[in-house]
Formats: C-alpha cells, structure tokens, sequence
C-alpha cells in the first residue's frame, strides 16, 4: 500500500487542481501557437529592453553600486537621502513637476485643436499642415535657433526686438539668469511638442464614422463644439489616452532640451529636472545604485499620473 500522500492545491474560484489548471493553460498556448508566434519578437525585445531593466533598476535602488565594486546592499538608504538630505534633487522634483503641470496639459490641448484644425482642411493643405506642424519635434540642431533668439546680448533676435522698441535698456540673460531660464525652456518645449501624440489624433479624427455627425444632427446637436464633444472625442479615446500617455511622459522626461539651452547644471540649477539629476549621477558620477533609486521614483511618479489622466479621460463624452 502506497502511503505517499500526493499534495493537492484546489482553486477556491473554479474547484480544480493546479495541475489541471495549467494543463488547460498549456492546451491554449498550444492552440493559439501561431499567434504567440507573431508576438514573440515585440514580447522579447519589450522583455528584454523594458521590462527587465526596469526590475534591476528597482532592485539596484536598493543598493550601492559605482560600477567598480559587486553592488552592496544598503536598503532604504538611498531614498532616505534622495527625500531628507539632496536639496538639488526637491528643486529637480519642483521645476519637474511644474513642466508636467504647464507643457503636458498646455501641449496635450494644443495638438488636439491643431489636429481638429488641421483636419477640417483639404487633403492636399491637410499634408503640408502636418508635416509643418510636426517637424519642429523631429529636427536635429533645432535648439541652435533658439538659442541665437535667446542670446544674452544685443544680437541675440529677442534682445534686440525688445531694445529697439524701447522696453529693455540692457540685454537680458535668458538663458543664465534663473529668473528667465524656465520659462524660455517651456516655450521650447511647448514649441517642440506637436509630436507622436499630434499624429495620433490627426489620425483619430480620421477614422470617425460619419454617420454619427448626421445621427448626431437629427438628436439635436446645433453647432461644431457639441459635435467635438458628443461625438468625435468619445468616438477616439483610445488615441485621446496614447495622447495623454505621450504628453505626461515628455513633460516628466524633458531633459535634453534643458541641457542644450541653460547647460548641466544650469545657472542655480533653475532650469534642472529630475532626469537631468539622474543623468548627473548615472552618467557623470556613477552611482548607479542612486540613480537607480531616482529613477525608480521618477517612473512609479509617471504610472501614477498617468493612471489619474486615464481615469478621467473616460468621463470625456458621458
């Protein structure tokens, strides 16, 4: 008689076994093998170029790594010093926060009504339109004319405007003094910011049936904001949310722009963002393990917030 007792583990929800559980999951891979085919290289390259660095970035959080040393345990001593003792980084979080409050909404409507704008046009016009309007976010040496417009002396095209109208008597530093340097970044940004989700939205409005503006007409719709808003931003949420999801992501990332107008650091580090202080500690001086844990607060920060903005969005039409 055998007396070896086999362990059993039954799901409360559907009353089988764990085996058999996964012998019905297995069944189902197997069935639909062909599909899985075709997702396995975006599910590899995701695996491997998102999802995993994310995991060791969240577990090096926690630890003191400078690249030469084994990384050293150290547990929530990073984070401690990232919230209670680096001044620099509160003052990233502050200008950070305030370009996701000003460039992502402002940037978000902007190319939803430039979009709406540009698609009442011709065919013809409408592809001129768009490719004018997204160009600024996909050119190369862009941040050189600004910085020429921007210069702090009599040449630079904002100085010189301002002084020969009489406004100024002495040029200003925008791109040095604290006072200006932020808000000439985020009309860099704002001006750079007709991208991916501009694209996504002209394509939505593409794709609504019009059917529903003459169904919408017969129901007592009277002019072209009802229209917007009854029938055309409910018929495209989900290009209004990969808009939104772009918008919150540029306006947490901008860093790029930030270094090549007011420099790393900037003057008073007025003009430095979260990722800048990342940059500066990952690449500059190497303490992954606290880059690490800035990193892992800047990303749970873009999960959160994008997760409220998605929330609402799906009051837009109701």
């Amino acid at each position: 008689m055998d007396t070896t007792i086999q362990p059993i583990v039954t799901s409360a929800r559907t009353g089988r076994t764990l085996p058999a559980r996964w012998g019905e999951f297995v069944r189902r891979v197997v069935g639909a093998r062909t599909s899985y085919l075709f997702l396995a290289p975006f599910a590899i390259v995701f695996i491997t170029f998102v999802l995993v660095p994310v995991v060791m970035s969240i577990a090096l959080s926690f630890t003191y790594y400078n690249i030469l040393e084994p990384p050293r345990f150290i547990g929530w001593a990073n984070y401690l010093r990232l919230l209670l003792a680096d001044e620099i980084f509160l003052i990233s979080v502050k200008n950070t926060f305030l370009f996701a409050a000003i460039t992502g909404p402002l940037s978000y409507l902007a190319a939803l009504l430039f979009a709406w704008f540009i698609n009442e046009l011709p065919p013809g016009v409408r592809a001129v339109m768009i490719v004018i309007f997204y160009a600024p976010s996909i050119s190369g040496n862009i941040y050189l004319i600004w910085t020429v417009l921007f210069s702090g002396d009599t040449y630079g095209y904002a100085n010189g405007l301002l002084m020969m109208l009489g406004i100024l008597r002495e040029p200003i530093q925008w791109l040095t003094d604290p006072q200006y340097m932020l808000w000439v970044v985020m009309a860099v940004v704002l001006w750079m910011s007709l991208g991916t989700g501009f694209l996504a939205f002209v394509a939505g409005y593409q794709t609504v049936d019009p059917t529903l503006y003459e169904a919408g007409v017969i129901d007592g719709i009277t002019n072209r904001w009802q229209e917007l808003w009854y029938i055309t931003l409910p018929s495209m949420k989900p290009m209004l949310l990969f808009g939104a999801v772009m918008a919150i992501t540029q306006s947490f990332a901008v860093a790029e722009v930030t270094v090549a107008l007011a420099g790393l650091p900037s003057t008073d580090y007025a003009a430095h963002t979260v990722v800048n202080h990342l940059v500066d500690y990952g690449s500059i001086r190497f303490e992954l393990g606290y880059a690490s844990a800035i990193a892992t607060i800047l990303f749970f920060a873009m999960v959160g917030t994008n997760r409220g903005v998605q929330r609402l969005l799906k009051k837009v039409g109701t």
